[in-house]
């Protein structure tokens, strides 16, 4: 098992962290790049499409004049664009139409064939233009092809360096340049800002994480803002604030627990204590055998509730069935019916409908079963044990109601904690582990319904209960 250091903890968020910042730097700096490379690809293209204009119609005026003439030769070529003074160019060339230089403004190529690409492509029909950066320095070429009767009988070609416009692009290129470092300055700058503040704020979590996986489970996480940081913060703190109740809850749970459970452990070492020791004659010591036995299985009904309790809320949700309240109740009344005949209460049902919900079965006998017999335990001799079955809307109510001694306002809302019981001294004497209501809430609450407790002190208690009725034709 590999275990895992604070420094450890601490070096792998360092490191998301930093991966963090310049992934973000990394991103940005990529967007600028191909920002910078747009602008200056515009720029330039404004400068060179300021330059096609003129450098091709320059062209088109030689090639115009040089189609007038009867034959293309170095000295009438020549003459033509002496008297062309408009034309000013860097280079100026003219070929035949096996592209042979016919003239050459710095007589470099003059005899021998060009083969340049403009060249070629304006001996084929069509006029061409290229622009290009190089050292400062704008270089623009061009070339249109010379008609005559329809037939192409040379071509055009100058080139034009521009200084004037290589000075611009190096500035426009230098601009963009500089405003992209700043903005790629202020993005790192602010990466650095945002990544040292969500750092911050993580670091404040997992120190606080820290401490809550301590056992401290009242340390609050500063959670302040609006992002998703200060939402993860606060739900940390509504998870620590339900784990603090639970934790309560559970120490309450272990103290009641052990407290109810030594009390019969008390009394069967107690009894059997009295018996090794004493001398004593049978019939006394079978009383107090038949009292440990007793004991023993309080202590036992005691433990199975604990086993369900803790079955209820380690799996809250059992394998649902589709099933009758009605049959149920008729099942439990039978059932208890020679308890409350012996205890002289009279058990009473009025099931006005089947009424199926969709719950476990054996949930669904042991909150009726949990109720009506402590309608009879708790109820007075020649009392009533009335049990309701309707349906309203789309709810099934089921009410029990008994003529006992009623519980006293303030008791009422503690009735469904664990191990609270009303009268003590009452409940040990029916053997009573003040569990069964418990028990009951749990198991209406996992199943979607609902309990509500009425009573009045000498008149009697009542319990509604409410489910969601099952709609049958839907379902089929």
């Amino acid at each position: 098992m590999a275990i895992i250091s604070e420094n450890n903890i601490s070096y792998r968020y360092r490191s998301s962290q930093f991966l963090y910042a310049m992934t973000y730097v990394a991103v940005t700096l990529a967007a600028l790049v191909f920002l910078n490379a747009y602008c200056s690809r515009v720029g330039e293209g404004l400068i060179y499409r300021s330059k096609e204009h003129s450098l091709v119609e320059k062209c088109q005026l030689a090639s115009d004049e040089l189609a007038e003439l009867d034959t293309l030769t170095p000295d009438t070529v020549a003459d033509v664009l002496t008297r062309l003074e408009s034309l000013t160019a860097t280079r100026i060339m003219v070929t035949d139409a096996a592209a042979t230089a016919l003239y050459d403004s710095v007589s470099e190529a003059l005899g021998r064939r060009i083969l340049l690409p403009e060249v070629l492509q304006s001996l084929g029909g069509k006029s061409s233009f290229d622009g290009s950066y190089r050292k400062r320095m704008v270089i623009c070429r061009s070339a249109t092809p010379i008609y005559r009767n329809g037939q192409i009988v040379g071509s055009v070609y100058m080139t034009e360096y521009d200084p004037a416009r290589g000075a611009l692009m190096h500035s426009l290129r230098l601009h963009i340049f500089q405003i992209t470092a700043a903005l790629e300055l202020f993005v790192m700058a602010f990466s650095l800002v945002y990544s040292y503040r969500f750092s911050s704020k993580m670091g404040r979590i997992m120190d606080s994480m820290r401490i809550i996986r301590s056992g401290d489970y009242s340390h609050k996480v500063i959670a302040d803002g609006r992002d998703e940081l200060a939402l993860l913060g606060r739900e940390i703190n509504y998870l620590t604030g339900r784990l603090l109740v639970s934790e309560e809850k559970r120490i309450h749970f272990v103290s009641d627990a052990s407290h109810e459970i030594k009390t019969p452990l008390a009394a069967i070492k107690l009894l059997s204590d009295s018996i090794l020791q004493n001398d004593m004659d049978k019939e006394t010591m079978l009383e107090f055998v038949a009292d440990i036995g007793q004991e023993a299985e309080r202590l036992n009904r005691m433990t199975e509730k604990l086993l369900t309790l803790s079955h209820i809320d380690s799996q809250p949700g059992g394998e649902l069935e589709i099933i009758q309240i009605r049959p149920t109740v008729q099942q439990v009344s039978r059932i208890l019916q020679p308890t409350a005949h012996a205890a002289g209460v009279q058990i009473h049902l009025d099931l006005q409908s089947p009424c199926p919900i969709l719950m476990e079965e054996n949930g669904l006998y042991q909150i009726v079963f949990n109720l009506m017999e402590n309608g009879i335990k708790y109820n007075r001799p020649g009392g009533m044990l009335t049990v309701r079955l309707i349906q309203e809307a789309d709810d099934a109510v089921l009410t029990v109601e008994d003529t006992g001694l009623g519980i006293p306002e303030e008791a009422c809302a503690r009735i469904f904690d664990r191990f609270y019981r009303v009268d003590k001294s009452r409940s040990r004497s029916t053997g009573g582990s003040g569990l069964g209501l418990s028990i009951v809430h749990s198991l209406v609450i996992s199943n979607g319904g609902t309990i509500q407790v009425t009573s009045k002190v000498n008149v009697g208690t009542q319990f509604t209960l409410r489910f969601p009725l099952f709609d049958t034709e839907a379902f089929i």
